[in-house]
């Protein structure tokens, strides 16, 4: 993650400051700085998702297209990927080397920050990034292949939004920085748990209500043929016609009333973004562990790796 501009002159920090450092911080899209301390940083990770989510939502419109213009799978599925890094200057893909770079040497604590603070890349981070960058492709393709365009999309903006996300949970209070400057230090411990819970509500019902939403056919200008591979649609599609007897054919959600698989699809997709956040947990408490607290280097990290696990999740959660 990059390094926040000097404070700006002024008195404190308002909600709009930290909205500003969060775009400036996550993403490429120009905003003007705003006044930079302890209590921008803490409302800046806490929406933190919200920019995810956007950043994931030009990934999957660049999905789409590709899919409609005639790209297969995995050329589109390896655009989108590519979009979502050029949209955080890939940042955070660097402090996913860095990190593994920093606790594949095991060197004590100290040493491992210089190492994380180089500028090259050693064989842990570049083997790291690769299989990282492999996973997160694959999965966009398994998703586009079997469930459509509009499903590849939806679920890209839920893995952006749980990375994301990773980030409000892993700066609540509590985590020390493991240096005393950086932003790991302006963020750590700004993130109170009811806030993050706060937070973590809406964005999962959020994705939620967007898988509900393409199960019965809202989404449908962006799906394939094949549409149906969450195991919903062609859930929904099913039950229409052999509940038809018994509340009409074509009843919006009738695919919601029995069953495991209308289970796994509309909420498949929270339940993919959990497990997206109890990797990043088990990375950042290995990293607090190792490092004495977190850095820009593992918030990166934690951003990247919560939106690969995510995207896996999704293909064993809702195929």
């Amino acid at each position: 993650m990059s390094e926040p501009s000097p404070p700006a002159e002024g008195g404190p920090s308002t909600f709009a400051d930290g909205v500003r450092l969060a775009i400036g911080t996550l993403s490429v899209f120009p905003v003007r700085p705003g006044v930079v301390d302890r209590r921008a940083g803490g409302i800046a990770m806490a929406v933190a998702p919200l920019v995810g989510a956007v950043i994931g939502a030009v990934g999957g419109l660049v999905l789409a297209i590709s899919l409609w213009l005639g790209t297969t799978p995995l050329p589109a599925s390896v655009l989108a990927v590519a979009i979502v890094a050029l949209l955080t200057r890939g940042l955070h893909l660097d402090g996913l080397a860095d990190l593994a770079d920093g606790l594949g040497s095991g060197k004590p604590a100290e040493r491992a920050l210089e190492i994380m603070k180089r500028s090259d890349i050693g064989p842990f981070g570049v083997v790291t990034l690769v299989l990282v960058l492999l996973v997160q492709v694959a999965a966009l393709q398994e998703a586009v292949t079997h469930a459509g365009a509009g499903a590849g999309a939806i679920t890209l903006v839920a893995a952006c939004a749980a990375g994301r996300l990773a980030l409000t949970w892993a700066c609540r209070a509590g985590i020390p920085p493991a240096r005393p400057d950086g932003l790991g230090a302006m963020v750590a411990g700004t993130v109170r748990r009811s806030v993050a819970v706060a937070v973590t509500v809406p964005v999962l019902a959020g994705t939620a209500a967007l898988a509900y939403l393409h199960g019965i056919g809202v989404f449908d200008l962006w799906s394939s043929e094949s549409s149906g591979g969450w195991g919903y649609m062609a859930y929904v599609d099913t039950t229409r016609s052999e509940a038809g007897d018994f509340l009409g054919a074509g009843t919006p959600g009738v695919g919601l009333m029995s069953g495991l698989g209308p289970f796994l699809a509309p909420f498949g997709l929270p339940l993919a973004m959990l497990v997206g956040l109890l990797a990043a947990w088990a990375v950042r408490r290995r990293a607090v562990r190792r490092l004495g607290g977190v850095t820009g280097d593992v918030l990166g990290a934690l951003v990247e790796i919560t939106t690969a696990t995510t995207l896996l999740a999704c293909t064993i959660l809702v195929n």
